[in-house]
């Protein structure tokens, strides 16, 4: 099995996770909040448009998720990648920028937050947040679904996926976050990509690697986590590992699973159970949990092991704010 701790400078998240009474909170679905605040984000770039027309409402949604009790913030760059900023007819540099952008959002938008809570000491139980940049999947900047099949094709190798992160791990590692968040990971040759990107650039800031799942027992690929795992739990620079962007009823085997691959923290933030439809950009009529099952949920996950709870699409502040009570409640 993997190694008791990632590296020295996983100390970070560790201390949160301790300071958090054993089990940390993360925010939850940020394009829900940004659409319900007016944004429209129906955009090859998701969410990351927001960077360009609208940079106030990212800085709403994070203190929204902030106020709801969250430990960590993920940057609004899931789907802010150079290539797409390109195609929108933006420079390099303007690129660049606007991923540095979304970690000085986040960043500026805890310290703001922190400030006031020393001011003003809360009933609630606040933790200065952690920032974790978010780096989508290849498939994410595809915005094709392939995140959710990891089919990327036979053209799609172990180097071009290396290529194709290289850069923007290099702008976001500059903007200095506290944390990597690599995101909706579908197969285990780009969780390879990742792990060795990192060591090849030297990362020293710790990272946790997600995947999601369609069937509750393997990658999206059909891989099995136990190969998936193997390849992370070599790593030195990977501090956690986990489950993003799946549905809730999925979340408690596969932490039980998890827990026999590695000893590495689990993080889990899963979707609300509805079924996103790539080819149409729509969401799917499904069975939907709300914020009392995420309490129950949250408890379970808790107990069996994992040390990051948070949301992902379609949950909002409200269901944030509900695992945080409950966590912090018991811990």
């Amino acid at each position: 099995m993997g190694r008791e701790r990632g590296n020295a400078k996983g100390k970070v998240l560790e201390d949160l996770i301790e300071k958090a009474g054993g089990c940390a909170v993360l925010d939850g679905g940020f394009a829900t909040q940004l659409e319900k605040h007016g944004a429209s984000i129906n955009d090859p770039l998701w969410s990351a448009l927001c960077l360009i027309k609208d940079p106030h409402l990212i800085t709403r949604v994070h203190l929204e998720y902030l106020e709801a009790g969250a430990d960590v913030l993920v940057t609004s760059s899931y789907q802010a990648t150079i290539p797409g900023f390109l195609s929108r007819g933006l420079s390099t540099e303007e690129a660049e920028s606007l991923l540095k952008t979304s970690v000085r959002i986040a960043t500026e938008a805890r310290d703001k937050f922190w400030a006031s809570v020393k001011r003003k000491p809360a009933e609630h139980n606040y933790n200065r947040a952690l920032v974790a940049a978010s780096i989508g999947s290849y498939g994410a900047y595809l915005a094709d679904g392939s995140e959710y099949s990891g089919n990327y094709g036979p053209t799609v190798t172990l180097e071009k996926l290396k290529d194709f992160h290289r850069r923007r791990l290099q702008v976001l590692v500059e903007a200095r976050p506290d944390l990597l968040a690599f995101e909706t990971i579908p197969n285990k040759l780009e969780a390879q990509a990742c792990v060795e990107l990192l060591d090849e650039e030297n990362v020293e800031i710790p990272s946790w690697i997600c995947f999601s799942s369609v069937d509750g027992e393997n990658a999206p690929s059909g891989e099995r986590f136990e190969d998936c795992l193997d390849i992370i739990n070599k790593s030195s620079k990977v501090c956690a590992v986990g489950i993003n962007c799946a549905p809730p009823h999925f979340v408690l085997s596969l932490i039980q699973r998890f827990k026999e691959l590695t000893a590495m923290a689990i993080v889990v933030y899963p979707n609300s159970g509805e079924t996103w439809d790539g080819i149409a950009k729509r969401w799917l009529p499904s069975k939907c949990f709300d914020d009392e099952k995420f309490e129950l949920f949250a408890t379970k996950w808790r107990d069996a092991g994992a040390k990051l709870i948070g949301g992902c699409c379609r949950t909002t502040p409200s269901t944030i704010r509900s695992i945080s009570k409950i966590l912090k409640e018991r811990s």
